[in-house]
């Protein structure tokens, strides 16, 4: 895609007209007019303050730079570059500090990258086949063989985490979300009458365990605000929370069943492979440990609900 399509594609995503973008932007419609034609080649300057007039991801920022011949400015880092320890260290703190509730990271295709051992709870009874390396936590909360069975409100659960990806899909399009949604949406059954279960401001999801009986359960998710990395701007801390106090008394009452503890994610190894607990790990020497380090004192990280469930 060329930098006038580029440019013309991601202002009509947002429903922008060409005189409202010059206007954030500081400078014409006319010149606007003229780049989507075309008609004039902007400096790396202008291309920075549409990325921002745009409210680019890091990776769209980058990606409309290299559409318009310039380098870009944002790196993407493997999990494994120690540039990144410092924020996967404080991933890991608040993944430890949540207990005895839920939470996991997940990147922007919804790879799940760690989880506290709490997370074990919610996996009880799902395929091993959906928990292995590389588990997508929207294909575990959605397939038959995961957790779909047991989500008693699975038909307004599921359609509310569909909206949610689809939501995702229309303001950053990517081929793999869009072949996720395509394979997902086929699991979304039809509303029925009544079917309404709210808190009066959130969907929960009310899953069946085995071992803590009913659960109900809502979503937040935490991103690092002012991430400079694509890597880091794309994971997401996802947390649950008890919607109820049975649930919270549920939950409290002792470590998962059999679950194995999960390596923290600042100890990830090249290649983010990693198992899900709940699922023993596979034969094979264990994976090596990174050195313990000092953990930042603070983590610049921006908490809000989860929109329409998304991840889960």
């Amino acid at each position: 895609m060329d930098f006038p399509e580029a440019l013309r594609a991601s202002r009509n995503r947002r429903h922008l007209s060409q005189l409202e973008l010059a206007s954030r932007a500081g400078t014409t419609q006319r010149h606007i007019s003229f780049i989507e034609n075309g008609r004039s080649t902007p400096g790396r300057a202008l291309v920075a303050r549409l990325a921002d007039s745009l409210a680019l991801p890091l990776r769209e920022r980058n990606g409309l730079l290299l559409a318009a011949g310039y380098a870009p400015v944002h790196p993407e880092r493997g999990l494994d570059d120690p540039a990144l320890a410092p924020a996967l260290e404080a991933l890991d703190h608040v993944l430890a500090g949540h207990l005895p509730y839920p939470a996991i990271v997940v990147d922007r295709h919804g790879t799940v990258i760690g989880a506290n051992d709490a997370f074990g709870v919610m996996t009880e009874g799902a395929d091993p086949a959906l928990l292995g390396p590389r588990a997508n936590i929207l294909r575990l909360a959605l397939h038959p063989a995961g957790l779909a069975p047991r989500i008693r409100n699975f038909g307004q659960w599921a359609r509310h985490v569909i909206e949610a990806l689809r939501e995702e899909q229309r303001r950053s399009p990517d081929v793999r979300l869009a072949a996720l949604h395509d394979e997902l949406a086929r699991y979304v059954p039809e509303p029925a009458p009544g079917d309404a279960n709210l808190l009066g401001f959130a969907v929960p999801m009310e899953l069946e365990t085995a071992s803590r009986g009913l659960l109900r359960l809502m979503t937040t998710v935490a991103v690092f605000a002012t991430a400079a990395d694509v890597t880091i701007a794309e994971l997401k801390l996802e947390a649950f929370l008890p919607a109820d106090r049975a649930t919270a008394e549920a939950l409290a009452a002792g470590p998962a069943p059999s679950v194995r503890a999960e390596p923290p994610v600042a100890a990830l190894p090249p290649t983010p492979a990693r198992p899900v607990p709940g699922v023993p790990p596979a034969p094979g020497p264990p994976p090596a440990q990174a050195a313990p380090r000092d953990a930042p004192a603070t983590a610049a990280v921006r908490t809000s609900p989860s929109p329409a469930g998304r991840g889960t």
